[in-house]
């Protein structure tokens, strides 16, 4: 995988100094997490670990992600709407289904 498709800035600080795992190999990481909850690992081979914060999305919205067009689709709808572009049609409540 590219370097660039991981490491989107290189101001690295340094953390902690010489952190040992414990006798099953773990690391505590404590602060240096920050507010993430989900990580990919990756390490390259010279050993060096890089933890690149992630966030799930439910199960039932992954479609959205897997159709290229309909991304698209939102995607433009956001940035006109950002833009100011959008056009209030009214309410839509008498088309709903229950």
């Amino acid at each position: 995988m590219p370097t660039s498709a991981v490491i989107k800035n290189t101001d690295f600080q340094l953390i902690t100094e010489f952190a040992q795992p414990d006798a099953k190999k773990r690391l505590s990481l404590g602060e240096a997490l920050g507010g993430s909850s989900a990580y990919n690992i990756y390490r390259n081979p010279l050993g060096q670990l890089i933890l690149d914060p992630v966030k799930t999305i439910p199960a039932s919205e992954v479609w959205l992600y897997e159709n290229a067009q309909a991304l698209a689709s939102v995607k433009q709808g956001l940035r006109e709407s950002a833009e100011g572009k959008s056009v209030n049609r009214g309410s839509f409540a008498k088309h709903a289904r229950e």
